[in-house]
């Protein structure tokens, strides 16, 4: 009996299209091609977004050269010197951190109580997480400004709900994260912490919490980048200008008669979540790397 190849046996007879699209050996090309034709639409109209924030002249379709007018050089109309614009980033930036101080912390105990919690409640707790995934983010926010105006209203629009908001809204990633690495950890390492005489309190805290650093890192990185170019829910809770950050800023001057420093924003946005992403990998990287030492050594132990 042959055991040769189908791909090869094909070669032999010929080629036919029908023989080619049933060979479970052939190149995936229809596959490739949609994904470059996807990737093509997706980077194409951000690549020219990006180009055309160095545009020379005030228009977004016509290149007129290379200049940096639109990102400090103009005195009025500039990113970093329009007195609506810089406001904005600064505002941006307070809100990403402050919920990343939050939200994360919040999440990890959470996701730790999550999963040693037992339970009717525990399965509600858990089902109620989920949700944040499920219910559209303009749900959310209309109901909390409705909540802020209308029953708490000692806490005041801006900063403060923001904030609020974000976070309600963001810890949901640091939850799943962080007991997704709960799960590969197990129970064995504090058991092993409190057979040689840890607390459990100290086997959380000497020996956990550093094994969660990485998870730590990585939601930290997602909710950071996902905060700082929010929308909905930080357009629905703000209040006066100067609590707009720039993502409202963008679109409202997408809506008028935009220049390049719009393009400007959108281009210092996207290097801001891509250089977080990548600090944030770097420095999941770096907690893990005697993990990872460890797994290697383990499988060549296993290997010989």
């Amino acid at each position: 009996m042959s055991t040769m190849p189908r791909a090869v046996t094909s070669n032999r007879r010929g080629w036919s299209p029908v023989a080619w699209f049933r060979d479970p050996w052939r190149k995936p090309r229809i596959i490739e091609g949609i994904t470059w034709l996807y990737l093509a639409w997706s980077i194409l109209p951000v690549t020219i977004a990006v180009i055309f924030s160095f545009n020379a002249g005030r228009s977004r379709s016509s290149w007129q050269g290379f200049s940096l007018k639109w990102w400090w050089e103009d005195p009025f109309d500039s990113l970093f010197k329009n007195p609506l614009l810089r406001p904005a980033i600064s505002q941006s930036f307070r809100l990403a951190i402050l919920t990343t101080l939050i939200a994360v912390p919040i999440g990890t105990l959470f996701a730790i109580g999550l999963d040693r919690w037992r339970g009717r409640p525990a399965k509600a707790a858990n089902f109620s997480v989920l949700m944040a995934f499920v219910v559209p983010e303009i749900i959310l926010g209309l109901a909390l400004f409705l909540s802020f105006d209308n029953l708490l209203k000692f806490i005041p629009l801006g900063t403060v709900a923001q904030v609020i908001g974000l976070v309600t809204w963001q810890i949901a990633y640091a939850v799943i994260i962080v007991r997704a690495r709960l799960l590969t950890i197990g129970r064995e390492y504090e058991e092993a912490a409190m057979d040689l005489g840890a607390s459990p309190t100290k086997a959380i805290r000497r020996v956990l919490m550093p094994l969660l650093t990485p998870a730590m890192f990585a939601s930290a990185a997602i909710v950071f980048a996902d905060s700082i170019d929010d929308f909905v829910t930080v357009r629905y809770l703000s209040a006066a200008a100067d609590t707009e950050p720039l993502s409202v800023k963008i679109y409202n001057a997408a809506r008028a008669s935009p220049t390049p420093a719009v393009n400007a924003a959108a281009t210092f946005m996207l290097i801001s979540t891509f250089t977080v992403i990548a600090l944030g990998f770097l420095a999941y990287r770096f907690a893990t790397r005697g993990q990872r030492r460890e797994g290697a050594i383990r499988d060549f132990a296993a290997f010989e």
